[in-house]
């Protein structure tokens, strides 16, 4: 979200547009905790995890009340465009905001699950995907050298990308995912083959929103039907979440950072930028606001089978 805001106020720089920054998102705007902000304002922070404006939820902006006073705030200070960076949440937020006051609106999709429409990345996912994919094999060192068979679960909630591609990343025997039906018997029967194949270890990843249960469920329950496996759990959490952001989400940011500030002076209002196959495009709310999430891409899918025989 760093290298976003640095776009964002270099891009405005630039383009000789005053740019402000708002802190602690739709409840800073109601609070009236807005600054003006420069080139300098801005440096040093592309390497660093987080977001220098903080973030908080906002029940006073879901009310007309509190969208009022965000309104009135914003004409205090001449602001006549917003970008914002955020996900569902903050996309239901800036929308109804433009139909209420009709202020101009582009949103940055900033999400670890990369589960929003009409993009191919989101912010933040494919720095949290190295972060799985270095635990796990670091992991993979402690289950080698004790023959253990390991449940490591990713955040997901309701996407599996970030599982998916750390377990083929990683080398995974199994990755359970909330978009597949699979049942612990699949699994359980998967896990038999693995071990009848001599592997010296075996890593299963798990995404938090399993539908069959998450990893310490799930070891819970190999345990209970076979002695056979000495299983060990971890669990990444909100690890996933910090740290440095690799240089893919560095230029990403760049990109729709940049891509949001030249959107909004050609005309561009109500949307979520993205990137489609390399090239940025703008997706209006209405289009992505319809309870869809970017699905999980079947080709991964088969490789991941393929790969863990």
């Amino acid at each position: 979200m760093n290298a976003a805001i640095r776009a964002v106020v270099r891009g405005s720089t630039y383009h000789q547009k005053e740019v402000f920054g708002i802190f602690r998102g739709y409840e800073g705007m109601i609070d009236g905790e807005i600054v003006k902000l420069g080139a300098r304002s801005v440096g040093n922070i592309i390497q660093r995890g987080g977001t220098i404006l903080k973030s908080a939820r906002s029940d006073a902006f879901r009310t007309k009340e509190g969208r009022k006073k965000a309104m009135e705030n914003l004409d205090r200070f001449g602001i006549d465009s917003l970008v914002a960076i955020g996900g569902d949440g903050t996309f239901t937020g800036l929308h109804a905001f433009y139909k209420e006051y009709g202020i101009p609106s582009i949103c940055i999709p900033g999400t670890i699950d990369n589960d929003i429409p009409g993009t191919d990345y989101t912010i933040g996912y494919d720095t949290a995907t190295n972060t799985a994919v270095e635990a796990i094999d670091r992991i993979r060192d402690t289950a080698l050298s004790h023959n253990r068979l390991f449940f490591i679960e990713v955040m997901g909630r309701h996407s599996g990308y970030i599982a998916l591609n750390s377990a083929i990343a990683g080398g995974a025997v199994a990755v359970i995912l909330p978009e597949q039906d699979v049942t612990f018997d699949q699994l359980y029967t998967l896990l038999e083959q693995s071990g009848k194949a001599n592997k010296k270890s075996s890593l299963v990843v798990v995404a938090e929103g399993s539908k069959i249960g998450g990893a310490n469920e799930l070891a819970k329950m190999v345990a209970d039907r076979s002695s056979y496996f000495d299983i060990k759990v971890t669990i990444l959490g909100h690890l996933q979440r910090g740290g440095p952001p690799t240089y893919f989400d560095r230029v990403l940011a760049s990109r729709m950072g940049i891509a949001s500030v030249e959107g909004l002076i050609r005309g561009e209002k109500d949307a979520m930028v993205g990137v489609f196959e390399n090239k940025i495009v703008f997706n209006l709310f209405a289009s992505i606001m319809n309870g869809q999430h970017h699905e999980i891409d079947e080709e991964s899918l088969r490789i991941a089978k393929i790969l863990s025989i």
